[in-house]
């Protein structure tokens, strides 16, 4: 016979039936009593999560927080444009070439690899490269990027004979150094002894027989290289080709507008004063190459006036 006792429910639940069919997300959960009573147990509990409010609310489930946190399906993104992008990336590849060329620049710079080793000398005539290699001596184990003119020029100055020099870096480690001289231009008597010296009157050297050395002797009455004759005169030499000088055998002057050379074979040079000098030089080297004319001697050449030089 059917049992006719109304189903009960579990304590703490809704006290009221619940029609599983109406209530979404309602779970049935069928029991039977211990000991295999006959009477039936209906258990009914929802499974919806409570709402969460206030400081529950950080203890919401991860998925719930991504689906809050996603971006709407509505939002549209443009691409980047691609001029934009591409100066992006030159901008990029710039600042990395710089970086390197920085690095490979300070590694020059301060790399022992780039040490001088080798002092390499041209240019010298009144000196000897062993002389400016051993004033540079200093510069050896120096890194070449380092080395600059103007140290090499100080370390040169002891040497009067140099006037200036000029370098050039052959790595890795040789350094070549262009040597620019003074030039003599005539000799000073000093004594038993024979100075030469230059332009500026700086004494490059000396011996004790003047036919070594093709110069003009200067006169005592300007032999003080700081007089204003002795300026006139060598400003005179100084302009003359080096073929044409060393044809000099002596050179004088009454003032600075009266030069005067002469010659090795005693002929006379009548120059003038210092004006015009380039043009003077060109016009008596253009005499001295005419062919001699033994029915017309020549004894003098005259260039004071270089526009017409002429021959007595």
């Amino acid at each position: 016979m059917a049992s006719t006792r109304k189903p009960t429910y579990k304590a703490g639940t809704d006290a009221r039936p619940v029609d599983a069919g109406r209530a979404g997300g309602t779970k049935a959960t069928p029991g039977l009593s211990k000991g295999g009573d006959a009477d039936a147990v209906i258990n009914a509990q929802r499974s919806v999560e409570p709402e969460v409010k206030g400081a529950s609310a950080s203890k919401a489930s991860p998925a719930s927080k991504s689906r809050k946190a996603a971006p709407s399906d509505n939002i549209i993104v443009f691409p980047e444009p691609k001029r934009r992008r591409q100066r992006r990336l030159v901008a990029w590849t710039l600042s990395i070439v710089a970086v390197v060329v920085a690095v490979l620049i300070g590694g020059a710079v301060f790399s022992p690899v780039l040490a001088v080793r080798t002092v390499t000398v041209d240019g010298t005539t009144l000196l000897t490269p062993e002389a400016v290699q051993k004033a540079l001596s200093g510069l050896e184990g120096k890194p070449l990027p380092q080395v600059s003119e103007q140290e090499i020029n100080e370390l040169l100055k002891p040497l009067v004979q140099v006037r200036s020099a000029t370098m050039e870096a052959r790595p890795p480690s040789e350094l070549l150094v262009h040597v620019n001289e003074r030039v003599p231009v005539a000799l000073l008597k000093q004594g038993e002894t024979y100075v030469m010296v230059d332009v500026d009157g700086v004494q490059l050297g000396a011996t004790k027989d003047q036919s070594a050395v093709a110069l003009p002797l200067i006169d005592a009455g300007a032999g003080a290289t700081n007089t204003e004759l002795f300026k006139s005169i060598a400003a005179v030499l100084d302009t003359l080709p080096a073929d044409v000088r060393a044809r000099m055998s002596t050179a004088s002057a009454a003032s600075p507008d009266a030069v005067e050379l002469k010659l090795v074979d005693g002929k006379t040079v009548v120059w003038g004063n210092a004006e015009d000098r380039e043009l003077k030089a060109k016009a008596l080297e253009a005499l001295l190459k005419m062919p001699a004319d033994p029915k017309v001697p020549v004894s003098v050449y005259d260039v004071s006036v270089p526009r017409h030089p002429f021959t007595k």
